[in-house]
């Protein structure tokens, strides 16, 4: 392969690597920024000016649809790959990658239907592009863009619009400063009418990039010829103009040959009375060969700025392998290395939010500083300690003897049952600091990014974490209920000693009447001392339910959340390692087309500048 086909072939698997890049999702602005730097060729021309017929000339092979009116309807970007001798040629679609066409009536086929499955069965256009490669030994290594066909009038099924929207979208290939115009025109019109010639004009007022074309030469009247044009008198480009003979139309419904037309072609220019001088410098052939000479020159001049380019996307891919995580060693050891490492970093996001790297640790003293205490204001000791419940209770645990001093049996029930409503304030405080801690690890596992690439093993992890935390639950739960058991079980005499006795005014307790300690004073003083010890409890509880709860689940979740999750990790083999590193297959399929573009443009940035040296 000359350096020329190199250089050139080179420029096409890049741009075949920008299209794959863009196809699983990649925006970042050097990939289009490289792709506007490589110099393309957009072939331009109204309906029926033989574009199709120029394509397939340059090819070698039938593969475009046919018919009246607009069959273009879509951009196809066409890359050609020259392959040695005696190789079959085959096609293959980006839509469809790893798809090859040996038939190339089924490329035809499958453009229309694709076509098709944008556009609909009707006449609409569209600016998506289809992406199209031919390997053979009959091409030159060449990228073209066939646009759809310029027209003056819309048709039937088309909107009014329609006229404008083929102009811009052709116009914005056309207007790029890299990109080579192929302006399409019949010999048997009148050069001036030209569609193609009339926008080249305004996007390329000088010519350096249009190349003219002229078609259907044989069809000329006779007595005429298109020498005025050919030689750039009737208008002249910086570029050479080329004459171009297709296939009549009783040739392509005969299926005549591609190899064979050139031929043909060739024999035209060769025996022609009128061309026979040009004929070395005009066919297909010889138009592609200009083309790819051409392309060489231009990307020659553009080497450094590709250079420069190619160098960002290195940058930038390399960045996105980061992000999308290097490939998994089959190697048990590294597997589980892998799996340990991804643990801690989902640990490491966890304590972050607890400590207050990241939000969400806050809202566990939110539980402590305001629903705990708001539950407690809530307990129903105004109706627990009524007169008549109070009355109530006391008489009752004085059974048929009633008390003779104090009522200490009245006062330990009273007691005892105004502690148990403190069960229900302590078990929700466990509760909901419960709830933080596991939306904590669902928040932890979706900020950890080095999970998402494993499924399997996040929900894993995420498993382990909530059954920890479950377990942590009932170790707090059992914590706090033994606080409110041990206020219920041994009550603080020291509150009760220092309490002033009941005596009557002037009198002394051992003169006060037996019938007074049932008075209604009496049974509102014993209220107001129980309420008093239950404050004084409920500021004991207030300070000591929280130091439980983050002793039994906050302090374990931070410490030792996975443990458990590790020793079952060490016990597992490399083929239940290698399950939980198992990847989501888009993920996989974007590393591996992210590495192929790496390595292409690694390989690419070497080659240009070896190929660069050689002049």
């Amino acid at each position: 392969m000359t350096t020329m086909e190199s250089l050139i072939g080179l420029v096409n698997r890049i741009q075949m690597a920008c299209t794959a890049l863009g196809d699983y999702g990649a925006t970042n602005n050097s990939f289009s920024s490289l792709w506007d730097q490589l110099p393309s060729v957009a072939v331009v021309g109204g309906q029926s000016s033989g574009k199709s017929s120029v394509l397939e000339s340059m090819v070698g092979r039938d593969f475009l649809p046919r018919g009246s009116g607009i069959v273009t309807r879509r951009p196809l970007v066409l890359q050609l790959h020259k392959t040695d001798e005696g190789q079959q040629e085959y096609a293959e679609f980006g839509h469809l990658p790893r798809t090859p066409f040996t038939d190339f009536s089924l490329v035809q086929k499958e453009i229309q239907d694709e076509t098709d499955r944008i556009t609909g069965k009707t006449r609409q256009i569209s600016p998506v592009p289809i992406h199209l490669s031919i390997y053979s030994p009959n091409v030159v290594n060449l990228t073209l863009i066939d646009l759809p066909g310029l027209t003056k009038v819309a048709v039937e099924e088309q909107p009014e619009s329609v006229v404008k929207d083929i102009e811009d979208m052709v116009r914005s290939y056309v207007e790029k400063p890299n990109c080579i115009i192929l302006a399409i025109s019949p010999a048997n019109q009148d050069i001036a009418t030209s569609d193609a010639i009339k926008l080249s004009r305004e996007v390329d007022p000088t010519g350096e990039r249009t190349f003219g074309v002229l078609t259907k030469l044989d069809l000329m009247d006779k007595g005429t010829n298109a020498l005025d044009v050919l030689e750039g008198r009737a208008y002249r480009l910086q570029q050479p103009w080329v004459g171009i003979v297709n296939r009549s139309q009783a040739d392509i419904n005969k299926n005549v040959d591609m190899i064979y037309a050139r031929r043909k072609e060739r024999e035209y220019f060769a025996s022609s009375p009128d061309y026979g001088h040009l004929a070395s410098k005009m066919g297909s052939e010889y138009l592609a060969k200009l083309l790819s000479k051409h392309l060489e020159s231009v990307i020659r001049a553009k080497i450094p700025g590709i250079i420069s380019v190619i160098n960002k996307s290195i940058d930038e891919l390399e960045s996105e392998m980061d992000h999308l995580g290097r490939p998994i060693s089959v190697d048990a050891g590294a597997q589980l290395y892998t799996i340990l490492e991804l643990c801690r970093a989902f640990d490491k996001i966890f304590k972050e939010h607890l400590d207050g790297g990241r939000p969400g640790g806050y809202r566990i003293y939110g539980v402590f500083d305001n629903q705990l205490p708001a539950a407690l204001r809530k307990l129903p000791f105004d109706r627990y300690l009524s007169m008549q419940n109070v009355r109530k209770i006391v008489s009752e645990a004085d059974g048929y003897q009633p008390h003779l001093i104090a009522p200490e049996q009245g006062y330990r029930r009273l007691i005892e049952g105004a502690l148990n409503y403190f069960r229900g304030p302590a078990e929700a405080s466990v509760d909901a600091v419960h709830v933080v801690l596991k939306e904590l690890v669902r928040k932890s596992v979706g900020e950890c990014q080095e999970l998402k690439r494993f499924p399997s093993l996040q929900s894993k992890i995420a498993a382990a974490s909530y059954e920890a935390l479950e377990k942590y639950r009932e170790e707090g739960r059992k914590t706090v209920l033994r606080l409110v058991d041990m206020e219920a079980n041994y009550l603080t005499v020291d509150f009760f000693r220092k309490l002033p006795q009941e005596v009557e005014k002037g009198g002394n307790p051992a003169t006060t009447p037996a019938v007074d300690r049932y008075a209604e004073g009496h049974f509102r003083r014993i209220a107001s001392n129980v309420s008093s010890y239950i404050n004084m409890v409920t500021d004991t509880l207030r300070n000591t339910i929280p130091k439980a709860v983050v002793y039994c689940q906050v302090k374990e979740a931070k410490q030792s959340l996975l443990n458990y999750f590790y020793t079952q990790i060490g016990k597992k083999e490399g083929k239940d390692l290698g399950e939980l590193l198992d990847e989501d297959p888009a993920l996989m399929g974007k590393r591996e087309q992210c590495a192929k573009s790496l390595q292409l443009y690694k390989k690419a940035r070497d080659e240009i500048e070896s190929v660069s040296l050689v002049r």
